[in-house]
């Protein structure tokens, strides 16, 4: 019997106000696969493997969820994480994520990734990454 310990990643999950609603927006940016469990949790998957399949990104209900402010701003709603998506065209992925429902943030500090915000006003960033992303060792697409 093996009692090594292990640990893996289940999910990534994402509080909000309406689950559904948030992961047909990251189902559509990704092209991604949902699954809505009940009315409080739904879930995004890379397409061709099982439904179900993890890990994943699990968008949780919260009635009293309030966007962060971004930039930061003292005593204002922090962020408390933010997803990274690597991209080989900056410019075209931010076209397609603005055609999902994302806003590009007033303020970027960088012209190599974009900051946007989802419909429930989380931060994310589009980084242009194309060697990272033809590379051998770059996990889902």
């Amino acid at each position: 019997m093996d009692n090594e310990l292990k640990i893996k990643m289940y999910s990534f999950t994402v509080d909000c106000k309406d689950p559904q609603e948030l992961s047909k927006f990251y189902a559509a940016l990704l092209s991604w696969e949902v699954l809505a469990v009940d009315d409080g949790w739904a879930y995004v998957y890379p397409p061709g493997t099982n439904q179900g399949s993890y890990p994943c990104i699990l968008f949780q209900q919260n009635p009293e969820y309030e966007p962060p402010v971004w930039p930061g701003e003292p005593k204002a709603q922090q962020q408390m994480a933010h997803l990274d998506f690597a991209v080989n065209d900056l410019e075209k992925a931010v076209q397609h994520a603005i055609k999902c429902g994302a806003i590009i943030a007033e303020q970027q500090f960088s012209d190599e990734w974009r900051v946007m915000f989802d419909p429930a006003g989380h931060p994310f960033c589009l980084c242009q990454m194309k060697a990272l992303m033809e590379s051998p060792d770059f996990g889902l697409l």
